[in-house]
């Protein structure tokens, strides 16, 4: 194990089910949850609070722990170029949550593209992590300890709603919808 970061990230769903999901920058990125790092002395559930609203600008209401991902840095030959060392383990503490509230408190940072998708129609272009625990949160799992694998490139693609019914993978790359030339229903929409 290499060095070791302590993360937090939701589940965070509102009131027709649907999952907020964040898209950090520009390009090839993919879709995760909300959430962040913890702070010195600071708890998973203060971290998640805090981190959710000063992404997302919602506040949220805890409701259970989903469980802790561990997320193993990929070896030192697949380092980037440019990086002092290795990437750090990351453990991560996801949290189950709704939103409180019709409409965001604050708005969110620039850099965070926010959306809402159905668990079972997530976005091609997402992080293991965030798939992991949406589907373990829509089964209704609680207190999963689970290893997740870093995504080799620059996305982790779904495979076809066929396929992963039949527990079947599939690969290649990906993109959110919008930038398929597809119309997005508003209503997924922030």
């Amino acid at each position: 194990m290499s060095a070791l970061t302590w993360a937090v990230a939701a589940v965070v769903t509102d009131d027709t089910g649907r999952v907020l999901l964040c898209r950090q920058g520009r390009g090839e990125r993919r879709y995760a949850l909300p959430g962040g790092r913890l702070r010195p002395a600071e708890s998973p559930v203060r971290a998640a609070l805090r981190d959710i609203r000063a992404e997302t600008g919602w506040e949220i209401e805890l409701d259970d722990l989903v469980g802790v991902y561990h997320l193993a840095a990929p070896g030192t030959a697949t380092t980037p170029a440019g990086r002092a060392g290795p990437l750090p383990d990351v453990l991560v503490h996801v949290f189950r949550a709704r939103v409180a509230g019709v409409r965001p408190a604050a708005d969110p940072p620039p850099g965070c593209r926010l959306s809402w998708h159905p668990p079972t129609a997530l976005p091609e272009a997402v992080t293991p992590l965030t798939r992991a625990a949406v589907d373990d949160a829509s089964a209704g799992r609680s207190g999963v300890l689970r290893d997740v694998p870093w995504a080799p490139g620059p996305v982790d693609v779904a495979p076809p709603p066929a396929a992963r019914a039949a527990g079947e993978g599939w690969s290649g790359v990906g993109q959110p919808p919008e930038q398929r030339g597809e119309v997005v229903d508003p209503s997924l929409r922030p």
